[in-house]
């Protein structure tokens, strides 16, 4: 099996110098490449020859997939997928698996951090302490006591639910899969909209997620209310939502995801919206969780050439 890293994963040289042995001397030959590639022919020169090809969150795109005639499985480091034409691999019997799980303490803190970040004005009090300014009569909130609405129940949508329950909240979910979870509560989408201070988003991006929060669910939200993003940036019809931060329909919102990954461009429509903060997709990048992915990564190879595959889509 030739396997090929087609971008770099956060794999320290140690790791890839063991799993390197490792695959050589089960006769399988393994490269890495230290960079993203620049463009969908670089990424189609490098992964020409894989049986086995590895990337985290880079696009993979049909046409490439196409003029792969030796893949077999496409690894992701990563826990979505919508960057890899999957219905067209499905069809052709490539195995998709991803690094499900490896982020999901990262972006559950990162949701906590937000949450906090837009209540109590941390990012515009930073820049008014350095200019010599005073909180001027402001009173930021507390998370205690808030009701907050996370929106899909997976793993980090369940890790945020513990958390908040730590920090005195509320819980109230809206999924299409429940779970016995103690404080938390299930609710119909529209009753989560209504009711919540703090809605977060952990739902992957598919058919019937995409523009989920649009005009009409933004304007079934308080006036207080605070929404988050950490899933995928298409769930959120953004020009709509810079609408209702303008027009003070809601109170604010952090995004850390957007249509196409970053950077993103400068005439970006929520780079016009009052109490938001934007953030360059870092959810999942933290020292912990990039160590684990690539352990993920590494044991679903594994799995599936033993015949086991793992995560497995």
């Amino acid at each position: 099996m030739n396997i090929v890293f087609a971008e770099p994963i956060g794999m320290t040289h140690t790791k890839k110098s063991i799993f390197n042995e490792e695959m050589l001397g089960l006769g399988h030959s393994v490269k890495y490449y230290n960079d993203v590639p620049s463009d969908q022919e670089e990424l189609f020169n490098r992964s020409i020859d894989a049986n086995i090809l590895v990337v985290s969150n880079y696009l993979v795109s049909k046409e490439v997939v196409e003029r792969l005639p030796n893949l077999k499985l496409i690894a992701i480091a990563f826990t979505g997928v919508d960057h890899i034409p999957f219905e067209y691999c499905k069809a052709k019997g490539i195995v998709v698996c991803n690094a499900a799980g490896y982020s999901t303490q990262a972006v559950a803190e990162l949701t906590m951090a937000l949450a906090i970040s837009l209540i109590r004005n941390i990012v515009p009090f930073d820049k008014i302490t350095r200019t010599g300014g005073t909180r001027n009569g402001f009173l930021g909130g507390e998370l205690n006591g808030k009701t907050f609405g996370i929106v899909g129940f997976g793993s980090i949508g369940e890790r945020v639910a513990k958390l908040a329950l730590a920090f005195g909240c509320k819980v109230i979910t809206w999924s299409r899969s429940r779970k016995d979870i103690d404080g938390v509560e299930f609710v119909q989408l529209e009753q989560l909209l209504i009711g919540a201070d703090i809605i977060s988003l952990h739902l992957p991006l598919n058919g019937s997620t995409k523009g989920l929060i649009n005009e009409k669910s933004l304007g079934m939200m308080r006036a207080n209310a605070i929404l988050i993003n950490t899933a995928r940036g298409p769930i959120v019809d953004y020009e709509a939502l810079l609408n209702a931060l303008i027009q003070n329909k809601i109170a604010g919102a952090a995004i850390d995801v957007y249509e196409n990954e970053p950077p993103i461009k400068t005439n970006h429509p929520l780079f016009n919206a009052p109490n938001t903060i934007m953030l360059p997709h870092i959810g999942f990048a933290t020292h912990e969780a990039i160590e684990d992915r690539s352990g993920i990564v590494t044991q679903n190879i594994r799995n599936w050439m033993n015949g086991t595959p793992s995560n497995a889509i």
